[in-house]
């Protein structure tokens, strides 16, 4: 409904209102009749809304979501572009058909309620973005003012994340390497995912003339954020690329590089290995979490893993470093032999932290050569990729 109409007290004359966005109008009609009332308040509603938005007609929300998919979608990544389909094919609940300037702080609230009936309240956020996302595109057009509607995300209970081990590198990249016989090339863009920090996208569209083999640099040349940050190779990795090598095409595309994997391409191997490896949650996402945390946990700063993770606010970094806890006991053991406290008994390490204080050129080293045990004469763990 665009306006509501009322009488006020013992008034005889009907009253409307109606809210367009977000400010509020209330007048009188100055007719008793309901029937001239409902012209009156129709007539002034209409007038509102040209007044509102310059004349132009405002779309749904529904019809707004088509409009950001035509134009946005050929530009947007696989999944943002998937993530809007699926949200106003499935989830816009009652809110398609309304008019952006209709859309009330109380229609999102009872729609996000809807929504999380059958979903987590990291959902129902996500869900909220897209809302706004799409309202703000019709900002952006001019169509509407601005969002009429305040809705406040949800608390979320965080989770710990999880992170390859460096203990289990090796024996998780061989579980890789066997499940991926048919095709190696899904096995060589998961090292791309490990080595470089590389998204799955990123990794299925790597090209041979970005890699520059002088400097062992690799460019992504096709990224979310439209950055040309040159990524460090580590040894390991050119070593696993050089007899591979081509002047140009996909680095890991399938059919002998002709085709490149689709969105999710990697998934099934890494489940396997983490079954295979006792291992939970490593995903292409968190194998990118994991390359963040190694970097930090050997001193890198953090402007240097925003640069080479490509991040636009380092705030985006901080939230894929996991913290080891054998590092802080460390660092404690060392303050207090500094401060002449070391004689005494030394803080105990974390016994649930699955990473170990171990070289990273070590594991990196490690997994090329294919080696997963202790070497002969050798008591050090065994290393990991």
């Amino acid at each position: 409904m665009t306006f509501h109409l009322f009488r006020a007290g013992k008034a005889k004359n009907y009253h409307y209102r109606f809210q367009i966005a977000g400010a509020r109008v209330q007048r009188s009609t100055r007719e008793s009749s309901k029937a001239k009332a409902n012209v009156v308040a129709q007539r002034a509603y209409d007038e509102a809304l040209t007044l509102t938005n310059g004349g132009k007609v405002v779309p749904t929300l529904a019809a707004m979501a088509q409009e950001w998919l035509e134009v946005n979608g050929p530009i947007s990544s696989a999944a943002h572009q998937r993530s809007v389909e699926t949200t106003a094919r499935l989830h816009f609940y009652d809110l398609g058909d309304l008019p952006l300037n209709q859309i009330t702080t109380s229609h999102v609230e009872l729609a996000r309620n809807l929504h999380l009936a059958d979903h987590k309240p990291a959902s129902a956020n996500h869900w909220l973005r897209v809302l706004k996302l799409i309202a703000n595109w019709a900002v952006k057009r001019e169509l509407i003012r601005s969002i009429p509607w305040q809705v406040r995300m949800l608390k979320v209970q965080k989770r710990p994340r999880s992170i390859l081990p460096i203990a289990a590198v090796a024996e998780w990249f061989a579980a890789v390497d066997q499940v991926t016989r048919a095709d190696p090339s899904v096995a060589t863009a998961i090292r791309l995912m490990f080595g470089l920090g590389l998204r799955e996208s990123e990794a299925a569209g790597a090209r041979w003339e970005w890699l520059d083999w002088q400097r062992a640099t690799y460019t992504p040349g096709i990224t979310k954020g439209r950055e040309a940050e040159p990524v460090p190779v580590p040894a390991w990795l050119v070593e696993q690329l050089a007899p591979h090598r081509q002047v140009e095409g996909l680095i890991a595309g399938k059919r002998g590089g002709a085709q490149q994997h689709p969105p999710g391409f990697a998934r099934k191997a890494m489940k396997s290995a983490n079954l295979s490896c006792k291992i939970k949650g490593i995903t292409p996402h968190r194998l990118r979490g994991t390359f963040a945390t190694m970097l930090s946990e050997q001193g890198v700063p953090i402007q240097t893993i925003q640069a080479v993770m490509r991040h636009k606010s380092p705030m985006t970094t901080m939230a894929y470093l996991e913290k080891n806890r054998d590092t802080a006991a460390q660092a404690q053991n060392d303050i207090a032999e500094k401060i002449g406290f070391g004689r005494g008994e030394k803080v105990a390490s974390s016994t649930t932290q699955t990473r170990m204080d171990t070289n990273v050129d070590d594991y990196h080293q490690s997994s090329v050569d294919g080696k997963s045990g202790l070497d002969s004469g050798s008591n050090e763990p065994a290393p990991g990729e």
